[in-house]
């Protein structure tokens, strides 16, 4: 059996905005961060799946400075959807479609402050 390598896999997300987008996620997910440096770290751990935020280096904010990678999407599993799209809406990023109904669901696509897209998504009951 082949030795795993990692021991932990977690999301970052890239900002030059990093203190707007922790008090965003920190709203939406209605936690604070586990960890916080302001204006260079963030971290959210829920339900296991940890999501960091994290300001470039000065050499590198040219790197991440360009619009968020439309292949990204941010999955969140809600129990509630029209309640999340109240709440979304409430801290003023609405939804920027329409509800549809997928194969595994009903989602919802957003948007978090950077532009990074957040699928808002309701499993069958």
């Amino acid at each position: 059996m082949q030795k795993r390598i990692c021991s932990e896999v977690f999301v970052t997300l890239a900002t030059l905005h990093l203190n707007e987008l922790a008090k965003f996620y920190e709203a939406l997910l209605a936690a604070p961060p586990q960890a916080f440096m302001p204006d260079r770290y963030a971290e959210f751990t829920v339900t296991g799946f940890k999501l960091a935020l994290f300001h470039p280096q000065a050499a590198h904010e040219a790197e991440f400075s360009q619009p968020a990678n439309a292949a990204m999407s941010l999955c969140l599993e809600v129990a509630d959807l029209e309640g999340a799209i109240a709440h979304l809406t409430q801290l003023g990023y609405p939804p920027a479609g329409p509800l549809t109904q997928a194969s595994h669901g009903r989602e919802i696509y957003a948007y978090d402050p950077d532009g990074n897209r957040l699928i808002l998504h309701q499993s069958p009951e």
